[in-house]
């Protein structure tokens, strides 16, 4: 006769909460089923006894059933409601459970791993010790002394990266076992914003909406947002007022007004200023001058 039970885990808790959630909602679902049942019949019955013409006290007592069961069968479809809410938590604590002993064990190999390692590292020590010892003698040769440097080199080198392997592989675990191994590996894998690296940029604030062109791509850009526009762009924006820079007053208004618009413009928007045509109408127009 065993005096100790075994302690459930977490996720063996919620699997025999969710069972039991399980087991009851069916037999309230059963209970509303057939408390729907007797609202129909009791409604059925009133029915037939007001256009039978019954009597006023027959009818009330119809009614007052009706009503009664009704009550019962709204009440008993209020608690499955419930129930069913119950349903989804425990399923979603169930799951995070789930994943919770998964990234336990994945964080207890990699600690593992890390014990393995600082076991082995003495076994490598003795090793590099044993073949500096045999190197090292009275009549020490050039070759030998090379040989022994060489080795020494290597140990401290192997012992360094044992100690740092083993600090990652536990900061890996600690990651891992919290649920964040790989918010900075999701970070890194983001597609950044392709941009060509001979532009130079300056950081500004639009006040119409506008496009440009960058080599293949044509970049369209919504009012009051701030953005990185070529620098070759910059007077002529500057010139019709369709920016401003981003330490400007009006600019300090409109981004507490407007905020950082991030919207999409439609190809077709009659209000998109295009600033390559700025820019050639103004070289020509120099042109003509000249």
């Amino acid at each position: 006769m065993s005096f100790f039970r075994r302690e459930l885990s977490p996720v063996e808790r919620f699997e025999s909460a969710l069972r039991e959630k399980q087991a009851a909602r069916l037999k309230l679902a059963a209970k509303s089923l057939a408390a729907d049942g007797v609202v129909s019949d009791r409604r059925n019955t009133a029915e037939r006894l007001a256009v039978a013409g019954a009597a006023d006290a027959k009818l009330a007592r119809a009614e007052a059933e009706l009503r009664t069961v009704e009550e019962r069968a709204k009440t008993l479809r209020a608690e499955l409601a419930d129930f069913d809410e119950q349903l989804l938590s425990t399923e979603r604590a169930l799951a995070e459970a789930r994943m919770q002993r998964e990234r336990d064990g994945i964080a207890d190999a990699i600690e593992a791993m890390a014990a393995a390692i600082e076991k082995a590292a003495p076994g490598f020590d003795a090793g590099t010790a044993g073949l500096l010892a045999a190197a090292t003698g009275t009549n020490t040769l050039p070759q030998a002394a090379r040989f022994s440097a060489s080795i020494d080199a290597v140990r401290r080198e192997v012992l360094s990266a044992v100690d740092l392997i083993c600090w990652e592989l536990r900061s890996a675990a600690v990651s891992t076992r919290s649920g964040n191994a790989n918010a900075g590996e999701n970070a890194a894998a983001e597609p950044e914003e392709p941009v060509l690296p001979d532009i130079q940029r300056q950081l500004i604030y639009t006040l119409n909406p506008l496009q440009w062109r960058e080599g293949a791509e044509l970049r369209r850009v919504p009012a009051f947002s701030a953005v990185g526009l070529p620098k070759y762009l910059l007077p002529v924006a500057l010139r019709h007022q369709h920016v401003d820079h981003m330490n400007a007053r009006r600019v300090q208004t409109l981004m507490h007004v407007h905020g950082n618009v991030q919207a999409e413009l439609a190809p077709d928007d009659p209000r998109i200023v295009d600033l390559d045509a700025l820019a050639a109408e103004g070289q020509e127009k120099q042109a003509d001058v000249a």
